[in-house]
């Protein structure tokens, strides 16, 4: 079970909207997923169409008292087929002074403790945390060993994330208890160059903390958190569930310290038919006006750029983006990354619709 911490000081940097949308993208690709509500303003209870003030328990019963642990399965709530949430509630913003006299340890260990105790149903347990870093964020942090940063593409967001990873990396430290922290590029507009500037910044200063997926300004994310549902269900053409779904696969194919489990669901899937030994194959990608291009397949886990030899060069006013990758003969499916923006190759007319909908480039190797 991999437990994430949502985790930003800032507010409306997209924490919880990367909460609920990620456990959906996560549920479509067959894995069960608990959100666990740890803001008081319960935003993430909300968005999954719950009504926090209608509820007879939420996690201040379990983090209230050392004995609560024992009682976090009985607060959580079945949403959907795959995802179930530990909601909050207003309630839970006078944890802090409820518990202000106990020693640290037992005031952070809270949340820890009460995981622990949870049956083996999940395979991802999601942290929505609040807009500071206090007792709560502590919490969900001891509780954690991922943390993911949810970063607006702006220049002050990238000064306060520097700060709060600080931060993260101190109470790391502090308590001896390791975090493998990514940063998540949000609220992304590739039409501007302002955006793209940054997002190359946010690229360029992170380096391999930064998720190469990126999620781009949709307001189907709006719409889907009004009707209670992660948009993976709302909208599930839509680029805002398209780039959900990347950072699902991404997430899936790097965890820490081990080798990617997919669910059983995942594993009937047909792999590319392959034989022979390896060859060269090398594709080009042109554009005019673009700052960051990538490939992602099913030839390297759909994770942009890994394991491709990358040239840049110009002709004329264009750039030009080659893409060298060592495949066995078979068939594979593939989509650049552009700015951010995944997209079907321009130059090949063969595609084949994606496990969300969306056309995927064909490749065959002889």
């Amino acid at each position: 079970m991999r437990v994430i911490a949502i985790v930003n000081q800032k507010g409306g940097c997209g924490k919880t909207t990367t909460t609920v949308n990620l456990a959906g993208a996560l549920a479509a690709d067959g894995y069960r997923v608990l959100i666990v509500d740890m803001d008081p303003q319960a935003h993430a209870t909300l968005a999954v169409g719950l009504e926090p003030d209608d509820l007879d328990a939420n996690l201040y019963e379990v983090l209230v008292e050392p004995s609560g642990a024992s009682r976090l399965d009985s607060v959580i709530i079945d949403v959907s087929d795959q995802i179930d949430i530990a909601p909050s509630s207003i309630v839970l913003s006078a944890l802090e002074q409820k518990l202000a006299t106990e020693r640290h340890d037992a005031r952070t260990e809270r949340l820890a403790a009460a995981i622990d105790t949870l049956p083996p149903l999940y395979d991802y347990v999601l942290i929505d945390c609040p807009p500071n870093v206090g007792l709560l964020t502590f919490n969900a942090l001891r509780a954690a060993s991922e943390v993911i940063v949810p970063l607006e593409t702006s220049f002050f967001a990238i000064d306060g994330v520097q700060k709060l990873l600080e931060t993260i990396s101190l109470l790391s430290d502090r308590i001896g208890h390791e975090l493998h922290v990514r940063v998540l590029p949000t609220l992304y507009d590739g039409r501007t160059r302002y955006a793209r500037q940054t997002l190359g910044d946010i690229r360029e200063l992170f380096k391999e903390l930064c998720f190469d997926s990126v999620i781009r300004l949709n307001v189907k994310l709006r719409e889907a958190a009004r009707q209670g549902v992660p948009i993976s269900l709302y909208a599930p053409t839509a680029n805002g569930a398209l780039d959900y779904a990347s950072v699902a696969l991404e997430l899936a194919a790097s965890p820490p310290d081990q080798v990617a489990i997919r669910p059983s669901s995942l594993d009937e899937e047909e792999e590319p038919t392959v034989g022979g030994p390896p060859r060269e194959v090398v594709v080009r990608f042109k554009d005019g006006v673009a700052g960051d291009v990538r490939i992602a397949g099913d030839f390297n886990g759909w994770v942009p750029d890994r394991g491709v030899r990358s040239l840049i060069a110009s002709e004329g006013q264009e750039r030009v983006w080659t893409k060298v990758l060592t495949l066995e003969p078979g068939t594979y499916q593939y989509r650049y990354v552009v700015d951010g923006e995944w997209r079907e190759d321009p130059n090949n007319p063969q595609t084949a619709p994606g496990p969300t909908g969306q056309p995927n480039s064909i490749l065959h190797v002889r």
